[in-house]
């Protein structure tokens, strides 16, 4: 099965945690022996060759980069200027795996179908680039709104102005409270631009708020549901069912203390908690039941997230294993034109739908 994955932190893996994704994961865990730095040292889930071999040909992959206030706790860059260098070196280097060959943007309409078109050729897909769509996970790297431009001249396509704690521009996970002028203004100009609204991480005073003042294109690029694991950092029935009388397509999480209630970070660990792929299939089906189809759902694994396979579903060994979770919504009923709707169609259709 074709696969699109609606989000993964790419760059960060690469920046941050300094991983050659060129390398399968075996590799990498290898290359990480005895490295205590990162609580997934020697867990990494993600690498392009494990892409290729997953089938999953397009992905949405991030810019991210948090200003934070110097009383704060959450880690971060201590001006949006600094946020913003941060978020260019991030663009550098896929532009320089661009130039590898490894990766191919897609930032309209023509290079998503010149993509799908390539690896639906009948050619083995092992040496073929992935597409990516740039997307930006929390938008307080945007030094002022003039910044929002050169962002989509050179690519960016989605933006979820929040992430954790409370933003520059709105607040995200943890955090309450609406957005002022300049959230408000974020969005029109996202509007003017067609930039697609990722509504993941907003706080529920800012998602609400939101829906009620941009217009355009909104998905929720990895979310999973209040109802199974109650968190704010989760959608409630309501506000999925708000995304989906928006046309939104929702991406399901593969982070395990989204998966399955009562999860401790750093302590639980996901067999002792039953945390499978099969929890996955649970958030997304719940989602499906609400809307009584198929067409709101996706894939957006947030795999390598900052967490490996300690927090990960415990049947899933690399981000090829996605490929596990087309069999489990067959074995409980869905049929292939669903299959074909979950895994790739629908962020197919919302990016027609919404792309010159």
């Amino acid at each position: 099965m074709f696969i699109i994955d609606a989000h993964l932190d790419l760059s960060m893996n690469a920046m941050e945690w300094n991983r050659d994704l060129r390398n399968d994961v075996p590799t990498l865990r290898q290359l990480e022996k005895g490295m205590t730095d990162k609580p997934d040292r020697e867990r990494a889930t993600v690498s392009f060759p494990d892409l290729r071999r997953g089938n999953i040909g397009i992905v949405v992959a991030t810019q991210i980069a948090r200003f934070v206030k110097p009383d704060s706790i959450i880690p971060g860059w201590n001006s949006p200027e600094q946020a913003w260098a941060q978020t260019q070196g991030q663009l550098a280097w896929y532009k320089a795996m661009e130039e590898a060959g490894e990766i191919t943007p897609i930032t309209d309409k023509k290079s998503l179908l010149k993509q799908i078109d390539l690896w639906n050729d009948g050619t083995p897909n092992d040496k073929k680039p992935i597409g990516y769509i740039l997307s930006l996970e929390g938008a307080d790297s945007i030094i002022d709104i003039s910044y929002l431009e050169k962002a989509y001249n050179y690519g960016l396509r989605a933006i979820g102005p929040a992430h954790y704690g409370p933003g520059r521009y709105a607040n995200g996970t943890d955090a309450t409270g609406k957005m002022n002028q300049n959230g408000i203004d974020l969005l029109r100009e996202m509007e003017r631009l067609n930039i697609i609204l990722d509504a993941t991480h907003l706080c529920d005073d800012a998602f609400w708020q939101a829906l009620d003042h941009y217009n355009g294109p909104v998905w929720a690029s990895h979310n999973n549901c209040r109802s199974l694991v109650d968190h704010n950092r989760q959608y409630s029935d309501e506000m999925i069912k708000a995304l989906i009388s928006r046309g939104a397509v929702i991406g399901g999480a593969l982070d395990a203390w989204m998966l399955v209630p009562n999860w401790e970070r750093g302590v639980s660990m996901p067999l002792e908690m039953n945390c499978n792929l099969e929890t996955v299939f649970n958030h997304m089906d719940h989602i499906c039941q609400l809307a009584g189809n198929a067409n709101h759902i996706g894939v957006g694994s947030d795999l390598d997230g900052a967490f490996g396979t300690e927090q990960s579903p415990y049947d899933l060994n690399t981000i090829a294993d996605l490929q596990k979770l087309v069999l489990i919504f067959k074995n409980n009923g869905y049929s292939d034109e669903d299959l074909d709707k979950i895994f790739h169609q629908n962020w197919i259709n919302f990016l027609i739908k919404n792309w010159d």
